[in-house]
């Protein structure tokens, strides 16, 4: 979360240690000064992310404050403050680019809400800096893979990028949902502006209706305050309802008139809000039978599908896995500060599985491998410890193996081959697969597996 560091000119003494205490209070770094002049002086100083300043000031006025900070420091916020609330003072603040500007008298709740607006923006601008310089160098693309369908799916996000159309993303847990919604995002016309997820599954009834639309203070038993919902922080932005399927029925309704109309009203509340913001939903449920069933609203479903994209699961793009095997084992490498690679036996018994959870369940298993190898490498045993903890093996349809099946046939197999080469001789299988004795007999123990002589 960014944190500002905070000048405020005031000279109104009384009003410059109330304001200035109750941003310490919030825990935000504060530098006062008590005319233009002693502003300017620290701002060129210091480092400062946002300036709070009166407009009428001795010495030099607030306007020209203004606009030296923002002549030698475009990227530091300014809120004026002004005892002359006309329209022609708040046009000439904002004309010379101040973030906001606040009337005498206010209550220093109002100063806040503006200043963790602030906040909220920076944040989101310094999120929106690292994911494009990730998308800008493909490596968010990368995690996905280069399969034909995949390579399919990077086209259609190029175009629906440049529309402003609703879209509606399907596909199994664990194939990155998410991550194209934010990608779509980023490269889109209103990429600097927030990307809001709610995460419709996680919250109960009573709950979600005031997370999306927000409430007034009052309107039900705990709300204390005034309350911004999603939709109001995802002005001009993208809106991202991700499990939109788990949506209740109640808000249903309330949701397709946001969509329609743009506006809404908060929780408790008799104003009605305007707002501009992109929808893009994901779901793993199948709405069509949850619209027979009489679960999700037949008109709102053809209002979030307007552009549909399905994200294949794994097992239909095997030819990925190599790829997204080695990325993982890279980035975990870096992490855990290991050097580690991974066996063409253990990448078989990669590819021969069907991986229910999706390329989430194959990173959990590359990193598990990678930390809990005892070597320079990955084998099948590595990959077979990493499965038996992985929670997504109770995943599987029963049609399915298991990883560990399909791991332990490949390596009874592997071991049949090298004893064969060797004429049976255990010391020399035991070099080439590169285990001890002991390992080699536990494991033909395992899998009972004797000499024709031994039978």
């Amino acid at each position: 979360m960014f944190n500002p560091n905070i000048l405020l000119i005031e000279d109104d003494e009384i009003l410059r240690i109330t304001i200035s205490d109750s941003l310490k209070k919030m825990g935000w770094p504060v530098t006062a000064a008590e005319d233009g002049q002693e502003g300017l002086n620290l701002i060129k100083k210091n480092n400062f992310d946002i300036v709070i300043s009166d407009i009428r000031l001795p010495k030099i006025n607030g306007i020209d404050v203004l606009k030296e900070v923002k002549n030698y420091y475009p990227n530091t916020e300014v809120i004026m403050i002004t005892a002359f609330g006309n329209i022609e003072d708040a046009v000439g603040i904002i004309k010379f680019g101040a973030y906001d500007y606040i009337t005498k008298p206010f209550h220093t709740d109002d100063l806040i809400f503006r200043i963790k607006k602030i906040i909220d923006y920076q944040t989101l601008k310094n999120d929106y800096t690292s994911l494009k310089n990730q998308c800008d160098d493909r490596s968010l693309l990368n995690i996905i893979g280069k399969s034909n369908k995949m390579q399919g799916l990077f086209d259609l996000i190029e175009r629906v990028s440049k529309v402003d159309s609703n879209i509606l993303i399907t596909g199994e847990s664990g194939t990155g949902k998410g991550l194209v919604a934010n990608i779509i995002h980023l490269k889109s016309k209103r990429a600097k502006n927030p990307f809001i997820k709610v995460s419709c599954a996680a919250l109960p009834e009573t709950l979600l209706e005031s997370e999306l639309f927000g409430h007034e203070k009052g309107s039900f038993t705990g709300a204390i305050k005034r309350r911004y919902g999603r939709f109001e922080m995802a002005k001009d932005g993208t809106i991202f309802l991700d499990e939109v399927g788990e949506i209740p029925m109640s808000i249903q309704v309330k949701l397709l008139r946001a969509i329609q109309e743009n506006e809404f009203e908060r929780v408790g509340g008799e104003e009605t809000i305007k707002v501009d913001v992109r929808i893009i939903s994901a779901t793993r449920k199948n709405l069509e039978k949850a619209i027979e069933d009489g679960e999700f609203r037949e008109d709102l479903y053809y209002r979030l599908k307007v552009i549909p994209i399905h994200i294949p699961p794994l097992k239909e793009r095997k030819e990925d896995i190599p790829l997204l095997v080695d990325y993982f084992i890279k980035r975990f490498n870096k992490k855990l500060s290991r050097l580690v690679e991974i066996t063409s036996e253990a990448l078989k018994c990669l590819l021969d599985y069907d991986f229910p959870g999706n390329v989430r369940e194959l990173e959990n298993i590359i990193e598990r491998s990678v930390a809990l190898s005892t070597s320079d490498t990955i084998n099948a045993y590595d990959i077979v410890m990493a499965v038996e903890k992985d929670g997504f093996i109770s995943l599987r349809d029963e049609d399915i193996p298991s990883l560990k099946d399909v791991i332990s046939k490949t390596e009874m197999t592997h071991l049949m081959k090298v004893l064969e080469k060797t004429n049976w001789n255990r010391i020399k299988a035991a070099k080439i697969l590169g285990i001890s004795r002991k390992n080699l007999w536990e494991k033909l123990k395992a899998y009972n597996i004797v000499s024709e002589n031994e039978e």
